[in-house]
């Protein structure tokens, strides 16, 4: 089998079926990615990696509605110039697997018209009933509602020509337009538990003078790509002045940077970091507070382990990978009365759920937890025994994508019967 894996940010969703794929005698992996985000240690062995160059985004003078889309339509000229080459040199993929967000994707049919292409659809947006306009803090107007209106462009173009989808949880996959849902399979990214997984005195190093924190300290954990208020860091923070002064020997260690990935950045220039501190830090024990704008993978893991308590807030809007992972290492969670976070998390039963908004209701969460170490213990386990049974790479999720791109390979689709 040949099969081509596209993602701008490769390896992105595809990490894991890439490595599954790569190097067996059985089959032909090709890959590509924008040259810009693509990093050399993200080659895998077995693989041939192609970089396609910087797009330039959409003209100053296009309508601001249709930028994305056009930035899209460049994109994926892109990657239907990559390939031609390909085809040219011989190689036409049986199976396409691609994010199609970006634009990747919009062109791939035309190229390959016999090869099955499989979308990452991971989500659709909608001017009202999931993060647009979900946060009255920051109001939308009706020009917002026309501009995520038009948004969907480049996603409805693949719904339309791909063979099938994947959404990651059945929230995500709901969001998308009913007549293409039939047509898009539920399956999550997949979580590695012996990896990630409960350690018995972990202990993690915060700075180079040899200051750590264990399993056995008083530890809240706040983990995202970036701290915006989309993942509710504005909430975690107006909570945190109330949780120190309950919890005097409470060190919280806070992970994200100082960007943007979703919504927009403060008016005044600044970062969302230094817009909350403005507002609460004169009420912190900043000696307690610990910012790291990223950190390694196996150090992240190290600090789910050492976790008394992990916050985990977010708009309706697509799940973090941190959060499942953070239940798979045996955190006790705190997590938004948010979807998809419903979807995983059943409140005092494997977590608490809270009102997003609500930050004495955090940190009332914060302090159950902390103050019942015997019930604490219960959702740890709960939390590992949902992650293990439901979301796991090798038993689950991992062996379902697989199963899924042999069956388009085959002209088998989810529910059809074997062809004659």
């Amino acid at each position: 089998m040949r099969l081509l894996f596209i993602h701008p940010n490769f390896p992105g969703q595809y990490k894991h079926l890439v490595e599954h794929f790569a190097g067996r005698p059985d089959y032909e992996v090709v890959a590509i990615g924008a040259q810009e985000k693509v990093e050399p240690a993200e080659s895998s062995q077995g693989i041939r990696l192609i970089r396609y160059p910087t797009t330039a985004g959409a003209s100053p003078a296009t309508h601001h509605y249709i930028r994305g889309f056009e930035a899209g339509v460049r994109r994926g000229q892109r990657v239907a110039r990559v390939a031609m080459d390909l085809r040219r040199e011989g190689f036409v993929p049986d199976v396409i697997c691609v994010h199609p967000g970006w634009g990747d994707g919009l062109y791939l049919k035309d190229v390959f018209p016999d090869s099955k292409v499989l979308g990452f659809f991971e989500f659709f947006y909608r001017p009202s009933g999931s993060d647009v306009g979900f946060d009255p803090e920051f109001p939308i107007t009706f020009d917002d509602i026309c501009r995520v209106r038009t948004k969907n462009g480049v996603i409805l173009q693949s719904l339309e020509s791909f063979d099938w989808g994947v959404a990651p949880t059945a929230w995500q996959h709901s969001q998308h337009p009913a007549p293409y849902r039939n047509r898009i399979s539920t399956i999550f990214d997949g979580i590695d538990t012996d990896f990630v997984r409960p350690r018995a005195g972990a202990r993690i190093h915060l700075d180079h003078r040899g200051f750590a924190l264990g399993d056995t300290d008083e530890v809240l954990t706040f983990v995202n790509r970036n701290l915006e208020p989309y993942r509710g860091f504005h909430s975690f923070m107006r909570a945190l002045p109330l949780i120190q002064k309950r919890r005097p020997r409470l060190h919280t260690v806070i992970v994200g940077g100082d960007g943007v990935s979703y919504g927009r950045a403060p008016l005044d220039g600044s970062s969302w970091r230094q817009v909350m501190m403005r507002e609460v830090g004169q009420g912190l024990d900043i000696s307690r507070v610990h910012f790291f704008p990223k950190l390694p993978y196996r150090s992240l893991i190290s600090l789910f382990q050492v976790s008394s308590v992990h916050v985990y807030l977010t708009y309706p809007f697509v799940l973090s990978w941190s959060m499942v992972e953070a239940m798979s290492a045996g955190c006790a969670v705190v997590g938004s009365r948010t979807a998809p976070v419903q979807e995983i998390i059943r409140d005092g039963e494997n977590g608490l759920l809270v009102d997003f908004f609500s930050p004495p209701g955090i940190a009332d969460a914060v302090d159950e937890i902390l103050d019942e170490p015997n019930r604490a213990r219960k959702l740890r386990d709960r939390a590992r025994r949902t992650v293990v049974e439901h979301y796991d790479l090798r038993t689950v999720c991992l062996p379902r994508h697989v199963s899924l791109i042999h069956g388009l390979h085959a002209g088998i689709l989810p529910g059809a019967a074997a062809p004659a």
